[in-house]
């Protein structure tokens, strides 16, 4: 569920991000404590197609997701991606989630937009943060994004196997 943004989300996505906030529709998930963490991005941002919906502003989980990346576990999910089939299907479920919520919440002044500029396709292809290949995994911190906004197998995975959650409802 998004929710619009106060003054005071504005203020402390500010201090997570270290600069002024560009492109933010909505906040897409708080944590417990209301402090946003994924923020809901707009589709058409300084005149550019920005395919990326949802962007993870927490710091803690930043760093936690940082730390995990570093000991190349991106490349391990790829691999598990490629060797079960359940776990590739699971992926692009959550690749098709994430295509369909972006354009759900796409304005109609941006969807104007993109199919007068021709990029329509890319809208329909371009699945988590853009991806175009959707046996990559490329950013853990996408993928969690995703996952605290909606619906994500990777997501689901880094809650499970290194409990990612704890980190996201202690902020």
């Amino acid at each position: 569920m998004t929710q619009s943004l106060s003054q005071c989300d504005i203020d402390i996505i500010t201090t997570q991000l270290g600069r002024t906030p560009t492109g933010i529709s909505a906040i897409a998930h708080y944590s417990p404590n209301g402090i946003p963490q994924v923020l809901e991005m707009e589709t058409w941002v300084f005149d550019q197609p920005f395919p990326t919906l949802y962007w993870l502003s927490s710091k803690a989980i930043d760093k936690a997701l940082a730390k995990i990346e570093s000991q190349g576990v991106v490349k391990e999910l790829e691999q598990r991606i490629r060797d079960d089939e359940e776990l590739r299907e699971a992926h692009y479920a959550s690749h098709r989630d994430y295509i369909a919520r972006r354009w759900a919440v796409m304005s109609d002044k941006h969807k104007a937009i993109i199919e007068a500029k021709g990029f329509t396709h890319l809208f329909d292809k371009l699945g988590i943060g853009g991806i175009a290949s959707w046996d990559q995994v490329r950013c853990l911190h996408m993928q969690y994004a995703h996952h605290l906004a909606g619906n994500n197998a990777i997501g689901r995975l880094l809650d499970e196997e290194y409990n990612i959650r704890a980190v996201a409802d202690a902020e």
